[in-house]
């Protein structure tokens, strides 16, 4: 790939108006979201807090807080970061003007405020991470639809022609959440807030787990990936380890993920041939996924010293770490022998958030803490308090993982123990209170990791609101295929 010119075409200059407000709307909503979260697991463990009020209830509030987080401090976050690449790497302004836009960022808002007062207010899908209204999620087709748009188009008018590998991954989420929440949403509606799949039973089962998974596999994972693609190699200052790997990691993924949302079912009505499927793709995932992983990690090779010094790449690789470890854990969790003592326990709870708090939130804070001062033209307010909030997070993740690995198992142990005459050993209230522990650990680590979350949001703030020290940034390609500052 030859050398490019650091400077874009003559009349043409990037927006980072619309990165900058979809940034805001993250931190906006990872608050929302993780108050939501750090309220539901007190109330877990102590019951008492629904104070008899039903908006406030467990059942309530935790859609609020999975679909904040994911659609709202995630979604903005893949939208802002998208966006921000996209433009870098291809050279070109966003395509369709601040109209188009801001028009998406506006309906993706009102998507995320209107979801959360219906959840509040009871009216829910029960699917989960979709249990949005239908009303909802049709407006949330069409900005996802704007989205498509404004991206694809933006890559057909770049001035580069290579299309770096962070935008394939980008591209990819962007269409699979696209055909998934069509299909997870073809419903009669019977009211304005209420409607009935058009699946039933099993079918309907395996489609909602077909999405459900792949929400999981394609915006948590695929989606992240392409931050992962941009952000290690700029903040390390090093090309990418092994560009070729990058592709193949990219084709696997893509194909593979689609097929395991059936191990979410084992052990259920569901057709034996089918499980067998999800387990063996389930398994085969560990293969790109931690090609992915080992990518990441290598690209620091001859720069580790880095990570004494740059709390920012401590972020990144930590968060290379656990999503290579929730990649180990997804595929043993599916086997059959292991989903028998897994299923319906809490150690499902604890993988989910070691790749939500240790793969995507930790690969998040570190994305937004190298673009912020880019955006605003500033610098970092306080190293020190990067550092400080890594290690809040890194211990509250670990709390949380331990607390739920505990309970996981303690709960699949007294489930099936049997006493000498063949009856169950333990009731279900007993389970209950062997919980009580775990769920008070579980909480304490969610306010580590939330406190955390607090800092940033006050280092950035003392980011933004500096003084303007340099001009934003342009972009050099060179031939070693990463991008790296002038």
């Amino acid at each position: 790939m030859s050398s490019a010119s650091s400077t874009m075409p003559s009349g043409y200059s990037y927006d980072y108006d619309i990165v900058k407000m979809f940034t805001i709307a993250s931190l906006v909503w990872v608050i929302i979201g993780m108050s939501a979260g750090i309220y539901i697991a007190a109330e877990l463990a102590w019951p008492a807090l629904n104070l008899g009020i039903p908006e406030i209830t467990f059942g309530r509030l935790r859609p609020v807080h999975t679909n904040s987080v994911i659609w709202g401090f995630g979604g903005n976050a893949l939208i802002a970061t998208s966006f921000y690449i996209v433009q870098r790497t291809c050279q070109a302004r966003l395509w369709g003007g601040k109209l188009l836009s801001n028009t998406f960022f506006w309906t993706w808002q009102a998507v995320l405020l209107v979801g959360s007062w219906a959840l509040v207010a009871g009216h829910s899908q029960s699917r989960e991470y979709a249990e949005y209204p239908l009303l909802v999620n049709i407006v949330m087709m069409i900005g996802l639809i704007m989205y498509a748009l404004i991206y694809a188009m933006t890559l057909r008018k770049r001035n580069q022609p290579h299309i770096y590998v962070a935008n394939w991954f980008f591209m990819a989420f962007i269409l699979a959440t696209a055909i998934l929440h069509f299909f997870n949403n073809i419903q009669v509606p019977y009211s304005i807030w209420g409607s009935y799949s058009i699946f039933s039973g099993v079918q309907d089962a395996m489609t909602e787990w077909w999405y459900g998974h792949n929400i999981v596999g394609f915006v948590l994972t695929v989606g992240f990936l392409g931050m992962m693609y941009y952000f290690v190699p700029k903040q390390a200052e090093r090309p990418i380890f092994s560009y070729r790997l990058s592709i193949v990691h990219f084709w696997a993924l893509s194909f593979l993920y689609m097929w395991v949302g059936g191990h979410h079912l084992e052990w259920t009505a569901l057709p034996g041939w089918i499980n067998s499927l999800s387990v063996t793709f389930s398994i085969l995932l560990l293969l790109p996924s931690w090609g992915g992983m080992i990518n990441g990690i290598m690209t620091l090779s001859g720069a580790w010293d880095k990570l004494r010094t740059d709390p920012i790449i401590l972020f990144l690789v930590t968060a290379l770490a656990f999503y290579g470890m929730a990649t180990f854990e997804g595929p043993m969790l599916a086997l059959q022998s292991v989903n028998a003592l897994s299923h319906y326990t809490d150690w499902t709870i604890g993988h989910v958030h070691s790749g939500a708090l240790g793969w995507v939130a930790m690969i998040t804070f570190g994305s937004f803490y190298h673009m912020v001062p880019r955006l605003w033209g500033t610098k970092l307010y306080s190293t020190k308090l990067v550092f400080v909030h890594f290690w809040l997070a890194t211990i509250g993740i670990v709390l949380y993982i331990v607390a739920m690995w505990v309970a996981g198992i303690g709960q699949g142990l007294m489930l099936r123990a049997f006493d000498q005459y063949g009856n169950l050993a333990y009731t279900f209230v007993e389970t209950v209170v062997f919980l009580h522990i775990p769920y008070v650990v579980r909480l304490i680590g969610g306010v580590f990791f939330f406190s955390g979350t607090l800092l940033m949001m006050y280092n950035l703030i003392k980011t933004v609101t500096a003084e303007r020290l340099v001009e934003v940034e342009r972009e050099v390609l060179i031939p070693s295929r990463v991008a790296i500052h002038n």
